[in-house]
């Protein structure tokens, strides 16, 4: 079983800069890959960023590459999503979750949500 807390969200300017937090417990985050995804009002959940369980693999959706960065601290069991240049387009709840890895494509493990956070850009 997997807990996952996310935090760091909130109301930004478009142009401006968030990161997210992913705290992991029940098991080691190092166990698994891990996803962003994020869901907007009227909208399915869809895909942002996945890194693999070493850090060493990453990849971006289209819409987020170039300006969203993955990355993991499996010491702390902590995953964190650095967004840059943000858009009013980027504004949803935001989730992490473990995924079997496969770039973009990757997809999620099981039904393992926490309660997300939520993202604001206004324009």
């Amino acid at each position: 079983q997997v807990q996952l807390v996310e935090s760091g969200g909130g109301l930004v300017q478009a142009g401006g800069s968030m990161r997210l937090s992913c705290a992991v417990s029940g098991r080691t985050s190092s166990s698994y890959a891990m996803g962003w995804f994020r869901q907007a009002p009227g909208k399915e959940r869809e895909f942002v960023a996945a890194i693999s369980w070493s850090g060493g693999s990453s990849d971006y959706a289209d819409s987020v590459k170039g300006r969203f960065t993955i990355s993991r601290d499996n010491a702390k069991n902590t995953v964190f999503l650095q967004m840059n240049s943000l858009k009013p387009e980027d504004t949803a709840v935001y989730y992490c979750t473990p995924i079997n890895y496969a770039g973009r494509y990757s997809t999620p493990i099981g039904h393992y949500w926490g309660q997300g956070t939520q993202v604001t850009v206004s324009s």
